[in-house]
């Protein structure tokens, strides 16, 4: 495997699931702190917000309608041309499978055309190495990925080297954000519109369980939470404005504490594989945007010794320079990809890590 000791400019494309976006991000030869040229987000909550959450279809004729222009943003904004880049890079899944073809494809065409090497990057990937691009950090660090779809722990040891120490046996934390959020009558996106419930609310006045807490392990759950939340609304009958700012308040307490609890477990085993002085909690993904598990997470990494990091709220959600600066990481290793390459929906950053085991795991 060659090396390419030089800067890097690259394109990413996003179009996982309703962010359709595109960026420019250049990659110093040392693998330093990376430059942002452009970074354009087209959002599409408008579209979605009727119907209380992501349609796949309606998400994917929105990339097709949007992505052509938004990359000639990103170029125009970047002050580049094609002759400046040195490689496509596009998600190639975890995501919705429609969107996920849309930009992918897009990156196919123009790597063939301009006759420059194709970075299929995994959307997690993206993610986890998002805090390299804003904060230098160097390998190992440990990761707490919270989004809609994926709650895991792991310790990334290298680009695509990455150790489970725990997933959720159910639902993601996002998605639990989502469905209380819906169930409430908070609106779309469900995740903001909770957070925003719960500065009102008084988190004291329902006790709500807290699943897994203080048991041995790294893994989630948030099914039982999100059942408690339900029975709890429907128990009030026709909940008001009080209730459902007390609801929020306690749901969010109540995610912050498991989601404390479950990494501070994790530090401990990560402890025998990162050394003392090198030791970093890295949280990424948009449910790492909450100000609250924010506030709550660094307690819980000061008190293990961990420096807390945490990349720039618009850099949490969906972007495009998040998959750029993974696909430059990619390529400065001289991973490249053909381009028959395939989109995939589902696709494991930790693809030789033990299934997880429980009750309500899902398929």
């Amino acid at each position: 495997m060659f090396r390419v000791n030089r800067p890097l400019t690259i394109l990413g494309i996003e179009t996982s699931c309703d962010e359709t976006a595109a960026a420019v991000v250049r990659r110093p030869a040392d693998g330093g702190t990376g430059e942002i040229l452009s970074n354009i987000v087209f959002s599409q909550i408008e579209a979605h917000a009727p119907f209380g959450g992501v349609v796949p279809e309606i998400a994917a004729r929105a990339h097709v309608e949007h992505l052509d222009g938004l990359i000639s943003r990103a170029l125009k904004e970047a002050r580049l041309d094609w002759d400046d880049l040195d490689g496509i890079a596009a998600t190639a899944g975890p995501g919705l499978i429609g969107g996920v073809i849309v930009g992918l494809m897009t990156a196919k065409g123009i790597a063939a055309a301009r006759g420059l090497p194709l970075i299929a990057v995994n959307h997690l990937e993206g993610h986890a190495l998002t805090a390299r691009m804003t904060d230098a950090l160097p390998f190992p660090y440990l990761l707490l990925l919270v989004s809609g779809g994926h709650s895991q722990l792991l310790v990334v040891e290298g680009v695509g080297r990455y150790r489970r120490l725990g997933t959720t046996i159910d639902d993601a934390v996002g998605e639990a954000f989502d469905k209380v959020a819906k169930l409430l009558g908070l609106g779309y996106p469900g995740g903001p519109a909770l957070e925003r419930a719960a500065l009102e609310g008084d988190a004291s006045r329902f006790a709500l369980p807290r699943p897994l807490i203080n048991r041995p392990g790294c893994d989630f759950s948030f099914s039982g939470l999100k059942t408690a939340v339900r029975q709890l609304a429907e128990g009030l009958g026709r909940p008001d404005d009080k209730d459902k700012a007390d609801i929020a308040a306690s749901f969010q307490c109540a995610v912050a504490d498991v989601l404390a609890s479950r990494t501070e477990n994790a530090m401990a085993v990560a402890n025998e594989m990162i050394r003392p002085g090198h030791r970093r909690l890295v949280v990424a993904g948009g449910v790492a945007a909450n100000m609250m598990l924010r506030e709550r997470l660094t307690v819980s990494a000061h008190a293990f010794g961990y420096e807390f990091v945490v990349p720039p709220l618009k850099l949490c959600t969906d972007n495009g320079a998040m998959i750029a600066w993974a696909g430059a990481e990619r390529l400065a290793l001289g991973l490249t990809d053909p381009i028959g390459t395939g989109p995939r929906a589902r696709w494991p950053l930790d693809a030789d890590a033990t299934p997880a085991r429980g009750a309500g795991v899902k398929a």
